[in-house]
């Protein structure tokens, strides 16, 4: 009888098996200890089924589809797999940034109708990187490599975060703000880092864009609802707010319809040479592929071992339930 299921989306079990064995199952097993998860909603009715669970480990960073307070009051850790693509999701924001600032793709697309001359067609506004200054909303792992490459590559480099502990300011190199209208009102690049919980969902909204420098560069990576709704966006680029902007992650996913994805699945004029999306794909490598499901395991392996659960993010809630003897 195997103790740990895999939910959904592996289809095969290769790396979960060489840490796992017999262990591990694709299929439903009531009596799982552990669930693996990666797309499945685990609300109270899913959590319900399985009456021997200890642990709930997400392959992924985001936790967002999982009841982690109703698993608290069961006494179920719940755990995600936060730095397995670090490397790949900081390199991605930094390759947005740097082509934001010197609008590499933005010339591509204009370069194809220019009426006469070649090189004397600049874009006028743009500035050299070392005059601009890089900001950053979230400075946790993924947040704080952005800083780190960004100033090693020149950029001045500011950050928000109110959960950075005192004095992080100084092992970044960076500016701290001390709100995120100081963020956007003082930085030509706003890249975001955080996780999707009820004070993040929607904050990238008509107020957030309006706070920031006019043609500003918008990036993020990190979770879709943490865009309120595309008007946001479409407000930004018709009044300056933003030279150009980058989506790996969308409130929907695909997208649905909506003016701004119509223009920019159209190539229209004005946002197809501003708006660049990407399908949620920067996560990705053969190499973060492989480290997730190996993380994943290994700590669900704990786990049924008797230890505990590493990367709880339920912890304080499960305390909330289930006070410590004396506390």
């Amino acid at each position: 009888m195997a103790k740990v299921f895999i939910t959904d989306r592996i289809k095969a079990l290769t790396v979960e098996t060489e840490i796992l064995g017999n262990q591990v199952t694709l299929e439903k097993d009531l009596n799982a200890e552990v669930l693996l998860v990666w797309h499945q909603i685990v609300d109270k009715a899913y959590i319900d089924q399985f009456k021997n669970l200890k642990a709930i480990i997400r392959y992924g960073v985001g936790f967002d589809k999982v009841d982690i307070d109703y698993a608290a009051s069961k006494g179920i850790t719940v755990s995600n797999s936060p730095d397995y693509c670090t490397e790949e999701v900081s390199n991605t924001a930094v390759g947005m940034i740097l082509n934001g600032t010197r609008r590499i793709s933005q010339y591509n697309h204009e370069a194809k109708d220019y009426p006469q001359g070649w090189q004397e067609n600049v874009i006028k506004t743009i500035e050299r990187d070392s005059n601009l200054t890089v900001g950053i909303v979230g400075a946790g792992r993924i947040g704080s490599n952005v800083l780190l490459k960004a100033k090693a590559l020149g950029f001045k480099t500011s950050f928000y975060d109110p959960y950075a502990t005192a004095g992080y300011e100084k092992v970044l190199n960076a500016t701290r703000c001390d709100s995120l209208q100081q963020l956007l009102a003082s930085c030509d690049v706003i890249s975001v880092h955080v996780p999707l919980t009820d004070e993040t969902r929607g904050m990238i909204n008509k107020t957030f864009i309006a706070s920031m420098k006019d043609a500003s560069v918008l990036v993020n990576t990190a979770r879709g609802a943490v865009l309120e709704s595309y008007d946001a966006i479409e407000y930004g680029l018709e009044n300056n707010k933003l030279a150009n902007v980058f989506l790996d992650v969308l409130p929907e996913e695909p997208p649905t319809a909506h003016p701004l994805i119509e223009k920019w699945k159209a190539n229209e004029i004005g946002v197809s040479e501003r708006l660049f999306i990407n399908p949620h794909s920067s996560y990705y490598s053969q190499a973060a592929g492989i480290e997730m499901r190996t993380k994943a395991a290994l700590n669900a392996l704990g786990v049924i071992g008797g230890g505990k659960a590493q990367h709880v993010v339920n912890q304080e809630l499960i305390d909330g339930y289930f006070p410590r003897y004396g506390t």
